[in-house]
């Protein structure tokens, strides 16, 4: 037994090496985002995942009334998303034809996600609280949608394959036990509901900028935005902001960026009249 228990580290170690994979979720835009990344979770399951527990979610929320009351508001939302989704074939080609999905949920919270595959949910508090323009509706989805496009999701749960979750886990991630019931459990918190680091908010602000920009939306929203948010949130920051840098560095950053994607923003109004 002692000979067995020492050699579960170094085949836990070449299961990791086998299951791992090293990629390059999105190409690298105007901002110049080009991590590579490591995943134990396929793209697929990912999204299949992602898409189940979206649809629980949106189930729920029709179930009690929550689900895209205000029609003039889904509309708003859901015209900025048609802006915004062809601008993501910068980043990915394969992202416009994904099976998008934009809802809107009644909440006080401030809040909204992209999951994986473009299933993307605003809450009804962020748009009438903070009294959101277009511009700054593009902001925050730009923003949400760049963490599907930089599939943050899966390189979290892939994380917490490594750290948290063992051998075990491992084997259910290489086919060996309920790998899909466990990943549909895990794949809404991943998305939504745990905080993200530093370096996957700084990368979903940039790409969000550029995003918003190809769409036609002014990117220097974002700094708007964030004074809006910091301003509501003074004590406490909100869930969507719950490890977003927050002090002066981070619009910084977004100010320099917006800026990098001003040609950008300045093409496509040439062709695209902002909508009031």
């Amino acid at each position: 037994m002692k000979g067995l228990s020492g050699l579960l580290p170094a085949v836990f170690a070449v299961g990791l090496m086998t299951a791992c994979q090293t990629v390059r979720t999105t190409q690298t835009g105007n901002v110049g985002v080009e991590r590579s990344q490591m995943m134990m979770v396929s793209s697929r399951e990912m999204e299949s995942a992602a898409s189940q527990s979206y649809q629980k979610i949106i189930q729920q929320a029709g179930q009690k009334n929550a689900l895209n009351r205000d029609k003039e508001q889904v509309e708003r939302v859901r015209a900025v998303a048609r802006r915004l989704i062809p601008a993501t074939g910068a980043f990915r080609p394969d992202a416009p034809n994904w099976r998008w999905e934009v809802n809107v949920l009644s909440s006080n919270d401030l809040n909204a996600w992209c999951m994986a595959g473009g299933k993307i949910a605003f809450y009804s508090g962020i748009i009438e609280k903070l009294d959101l323009t277009d511009d700054e509706i593009a902001a925050i989805m730009g923003h949400e949608i760049a963490h599907a496009l930089r599939e943050h999701a899966r390189e979290r749960a892939s994380q917490a394959m490594v750290t948290n979750l063992g051998v075990a886990v491992l084997g259910a991630a290489l086919g060996v036990g309920q790998a899909g019931t466990d990943l549909i459990g895990s794949v809404a918190k991943v998305s939504f509901e745990l905080p993200n680091s530093r370096e996957h908010e700084t990368e979903a602000d940039r790409i969000g900028v550029e995003l918003a920009a190809r769409g036609g939306y002014d990117p220097r929203a974002a700094v708007v935005l964030w004074q809006k948010m910091a301003k509501a949130n003074s004590n406490q920051p909100p869930q969507w902001l719950s490890t977003h840098p927050s002090n002066q560095s981070r619009q910084q950053d977004l100010a320099q960026y917006a800026a990098r994607v001003m040609p950008l923003y300045e093409q496509a109004t040439q062709h695209t009249k902002p909508v009031k």
